[in-house]
């Protein structure tokens, strides 16, 4: 599964709550957690294994962060590479977390079997903010962190969506994107 999203959609939390449920029902999970790189030094923080902490100490789940280094698109220049040896390696599961910075991070959507993009509730204009490129590529839009004074928000952004995904050209002959 590939995962992309704004900034403070939840990404990492998403991850680490689905990847906690997989490795309770057996699964083995590999996240492969891809962070930008600074354009000045070349580093990056990696910081997504610390974000998961429950997920990084479960016997069941391998969390592997990597910089981009300058790569376009969401993932590193071996993604594809790691995400094969993960499944060789013998995980069930292998979750692909992107830089998600905007409308063009969904090089992933090719690598994967299911493309999701993760949404917060209540960041603005979404459907300016996020645009088509990488709309038009998810098989899934889930809003994130719709309950309490969010659960109004989250509903209207939904139904921004999924009036929006309507007007886009179909990816599949069988497969309708869902909100």
């Amino acid at each position: 599964l590939g995962l992309s999203g704004p900034p403070g959609a939840g990404k990492s939390t998403f991850i680490e709550c689905f990847g906690k449920m997989l490795t309770e029902r057996r699964y083995k999970v590999s996240v492969l957690a891809v962070d930008p790189s600074s354009s000045t030094s070349g580093g990056s923080l990696l910081g997504d294994k610390t974000r998961m902490t429950e997920l990084s100490r479960d016997m069941n789940a391998y969390i592997r962060p990597s910089p981009t280094r300058g790569t376009l698109g969401g993932v590193t220049r071996t993604t594809n590479e790691a995400i094969l040896l993960c499944e060789g390696g013998g995980y069930n599961v292998v979750l692909v977390e992107t830089v998600g910075v905007g409308q063009s991070e969904f090089a992933v959507a090719d690598m994967v079997d299911m493309f999701i993009l993760l949404l917060p509730p209540a960041g603005g204009d979404e459907l300016q903010g996020i645009k088509r490129g990488i709309i038009e590529m998810a098989d899934l839009v889930a809003i994130n962190k719709a309950d309490g004074d969010l659960v109004v928000p989250a509903r209207r952004i939904q139904a921004e969506y999924v009036s929006a995904m309507k007007l886009l050209r179909k990816r599949s002959k069988v497969w309708r994107p869902e909100v």
